[in-house]
């Protein structure tokens, strides 16, 4: 069974400072960072019980967004968060996740039975072995949708795809994790995830590339609000 049954490692017994009490496989999750993806997944973990222990946010944005999203949360740095957390959820820029990963793997700061999920699109969960590698659980899950960073988002995730990526043997844990976003888990292996992501990056342009080209045609046909237009 899934860690969210509270029947393997890094459930809510597991004695960590961040375990929470009660419903029997809640777990203590620490958001590093509340950027728009990060926050609102939060959010939407929380609203099924889970208690959100921490969240790193920097920028003044991403402050306020976690005021707004995860009101009460500590804001905490990075290594707090990880000593604290049941599941460290890494919602950074693809860019930042290898380096992440490895330096608190340098620091020793991953802890056996820890779960450990990414959401970025382009990598699948070899990424995060170096914390593999210091026993925690890797995982791997990105909605394929796009985020606003604001509440509105979390009703969205509501039948949103997502693409999970995980040891066979923990892969449930992430499908189950997407069910309780209220997600539609989807596997996808390892060697398939560059290919993913460069085709939702594609679609993503082609549409935006699309809509701009006719509301330019729009325009130059005397319709001043050529978006507003389209939006129906």
């Amino acid at each position: 069974m899934s860690d969210l049954d509270g029947t393997s490692p890094g459930g809510s017994g597991s004695g960590r400072p961040g375990a929470p009490p009660g419903r029997p496989g809640r777990l203590g999750i620490g958001i590093i960072s509340a950027g728009r993806v990060g926050a609102v997944l939060g959010c939407a973990l929380r609203a099924v019980e889970h208690q959100v222990v921490g969240v790193h946010a920097v920028s003044e944005d991403s402050r306020e967004r976690a005021d707004m999203l995860l009101p009460g949360v500590p804001v905490l740095e990075v290594e707090e968060i990880v000593e604290r957390a049941e599941l460290v959820l890494l919602a950074v820029p693809d860019d930042a996740l290898e380096p992440l990963v490895q330096g608190l793997a340098d620091l020793g700061r991953w802890q056996p039975g820890q779960l450990v999920a990414h959401t970025s699109g382009r990598y699948g969960a070899g990424v995060l072995a170096p914390a593999q590698r210091c026993g925690a659980i890797p995982l791997a899950i990105h909605p394929a949708m796009t985020f606003s960073g604001f509440s509105t988002d979390v009703a969205r995730l509501v039948g949103c795809p997502m693409a999970v990526t995980a040891p066979a043997a923990v892969l449930p844990i992430a499908q189950a994790l997407v069910v309780e976003l209220g997600g539609e888990p989807f596997a996808l292996e390892e060697s398939a995830r560059p290919a993913y992501h460069a085709a939702l990056a594609h679609g993503a342009n082609h549409l935006l590339t699309v809509v701009t080209q006719a509301v330019r045609v729009l325009a130059a046909a005397g319709v001043e609000d050529g978006a507003a237009t389209l939006g129906p």
